[in-house]
């Protein structure tokens, strides 16, 4: 196989394909092999967003170290003690990733990705707004502290016959209530809690900040200037993930196949997301900045970092995984069959 075409492959961040190849034997020298395999795995995982996966010990070996430790405030914790608490310490690394992975995949043409990419970061959004008033990004362990107590209506049940005060929908009210004993929980049901109801937890959150018509003492507690502030970031957060590029994903098939939406129909979907946002003076202020008008979605980043109350920049995690792989063939060009 030539070695421009392995070049380009990695160039295109076209990680599985690289690994089939090598699956496939076309590489010869078992150690590098092994080092090539184990990067295309990694960096098909990063790239595929599958955060509980970062550190899996069939690939950890062999993927360098600064690589491995680079992903790991992205992971999510497999077990309720376990440290680090990567993305349950912090939002920020993910959303850095996930800039990189939607630059990625506009690269590459890959709207579906793009797209799911985009779905997750509206699914958790809330969460990095709330990042800075909780310390943490919702880690089930410290959570409590911060939504529970006298004047709490957060995972409380409402008893038959009472007046509904609470806006959280019931698979909200019911996720909050289980996040507050998921810490509590052998792993098997902490990952299940993560599985299923961590996004409606993230929601929920979302709601009592920017929609709750009859607040309680979660945001009750807070300051004024702190309750002020929080609420217009997740007013910003909920706009997007109910906003036309959010929506883009969930579009209805079209006759008997499913539509898959092109860059230009992309393109319209943020364009009128953009024009919804800058009807919140915060969206306004930041999708106008012009700091990040390059990127595939211009405004995207600053939209991030605004939400995140810090800066959010697109990661280069990808880009030196390739770098690391185009290294490894550059390096001897013997070694290809």
């Amino acid at each position: 196989m030539p070695l421009k075409l392995v070049d380009g492959l990695a160039r295109l961040y076209a990680f599985a394909d690289l690994g089939t190849l090598t699956a496939q034997g076309v590489f010869a020298g078992d150690q590098k092999v092994r080092a090539v395999a184990a990067l295309c795995a990694f960096g098909q995982r990063v790239l595929d967003l599958d955060a509980e996966d970062f550190g899996m010990p069939e690939t950890a070996v062999e993927v360098p170290k600064d690589l491995l430790e680079r992903a790991l405030p992205s992971r999510i914790p497999q077990a309720p003690r376990e440290r680090p608490r990567g993305a349950l310490a912090s939002l920020r690394p993910v959303y850095s990733l996930i800039l990189e992975v939607i630059a990625i995949n506009w690269r590459r043409q890959d709207m579906n990705a793009l797209l799911a990419a985009v779905h997750i970061a509206g699914q958790y959004m809330p969460l990095l707004a709330w990042e800075p008033v909780l310390g943490h990004a919702g880690d089930p362990a410290l959570l409590g502290s911060s939504v529970s107590g006298e004047g709490s209506r957060f995972g409380v049940p409402i008893k038959p016959g009472a007046e509904r005060l609470c806006d959280h929908t019931r698979p909200e009210r019911s996720a909050c209530e289980r996040v507050l004993r998921a810490s509590a929980e052998p792993p098997p049901g902490w990952r299940a809690y993560f599985d299923r109801q961590h996004s409606q937890v993230a929601q929920a959150l979302g709601d009592c900040a920017a929609r709750c018509r009859t607040p309680c003492s979660v945001m009750l507690r807070l300051d004024d200037a702190v309750r002020a502030d929080l609420t217009e970031r997740c007013k910003l957060a909920v706009e997007f993930t109910d906003g036309a590029l959010v929506r883009l994903r969930h579009a209805a098939p079209v006759g008997s196949g499913f539509g898959v939406p092109s860059p230009e129909e992309v393109q319209t979907a943020w364009a009128r997301s953009r024009a919804s946002l800058r009807h919140h003076l915060l969206g306004e202020a930041v999708l106008d900045s012009g700091n990040d008008e390059d990127y595939p979605l211009p405004g995207l980043p600053a939209l991030f970092s605004a939400i995140a109350a810090g800066p959010v920049v697109p990661d280069t995690l990808l880009r030196d995984v390739t770098a690391r792989i185009t290294e490894l063939v550059g390096q001897d060009g013997q070694w290809l069959r």
